[in-house]
């Protein structure tokens, strides 16, 4: 399996979204992909159809210690996901103190899907540093960086970087990182100004794309889907393909030894 973390030192990136939309793309092109949610706000099953007053997913699982298969949903477009799940505030915080403890928490977890070489899993992360954000960097096989183009997004950049050169540069199935700017508007000057610094200051780093602002992201979350599946021919919806594309190919790219995470 190949285990892409999509992160953002910064929280407002739209980076649900995107792990969302960019699952849904994988998807379509006949991989097995599985959408998992490492965020307590546990909002990644709300673009996928899954139930609203659904508690379970695996941090619960984790807890009880019941199997992650129990947890799976059967979402739109073809994605399984894994939800975050709705916890007290006590358990959640013995939740986070257990993967703490244990870096490779999940890395191992995943082991336990025997999953096939060629499936794919999206894992979507916390803003900032976090205990969630050091483990799913120490499963990945590829990280995705997203950003804003605005100056906070700017200077927050090194902060993730620091923290994927620590946790996943290390390792040597790790095959890199490439950043996405998201929710361009291209009708803003300083937004122009800003991207054309993103790019200058990205200089040769890979570089998927970036996604132009849209309303229909808004709209499809409303209706508990991906934009990809809502409005498959809006100009985001393109950039959403063309973004994954890229980073399947770049991921396919990457050769993954068996390793032993026990």
């Amino acid at each position: 399996m190949k285990v892409i973390t999509v992160v953002s030192a910064k929280g407002g990136v739209g980076k649900t979204t995107l792990s969302a939309n960019l699952a849904s793309v994988l998807a379509a092109s006949g991989r097995r992909v599985i959408a998992l949610d490492l965020d307590p706000q546990n909002a990644l099953r709300l673009h996928f159809g899954v139930p609203l007053d659904s508690i379970d997913g695996i941090s619960r699982a984790t807890l009880s210690g019941e199997p992650w298969q129990s947890v799976m949903f059967d979402g739109v477009d073809g994605v399984t996901v894994l939800p975050y799940g709705a916890v007290l505030e006590d358990d959640r915080r013995r939740f986070e103190a257990h993967v703490d403890h244990n870096p490779l928490w999940l890395a191992q977890s995943l082991q336990t899907l025997r999953l096939d070489a060629s499936d794919i899993v999206i894992v979507d992360t916390p803003p900032g540093s976090s205990t969630y954000v050091r483990t799913a960097l120490c499963a990945a096989t590829f990280a995705v960086n997203v950003v804003l183009a605005d100056a906070a997004s700017y200077a927050a950049i090194p902060q993730m970087e620091r923290l994927i050169e620590t946790y996943a540069a290390p390792r040597p199935e790790f095959g890199g990182v490439g950043y996405v700017i998201n929710q361009i508007d291209q009708s803003r000057q300083l937004t122009k100004d800003v991207l054309k610094v993103l790019r200058q200051m990205l200089g040769d780093k890979p570089f998927p794309g970036v996604i132009h602002l849209d309303e229909g992201v808004s709209e499809a979350l409303a209706c508990d889907t991906t934009l990809i599946h809502y409005d498959p021919l809006s100009q985001a919806a393109a950039d959403f393909r063309s973004c994954g594309n890229w980073l399947m190919a770049a991921v396919d790219a990457i050769a993954v030894s068996p390793r032993n995470v026990a």
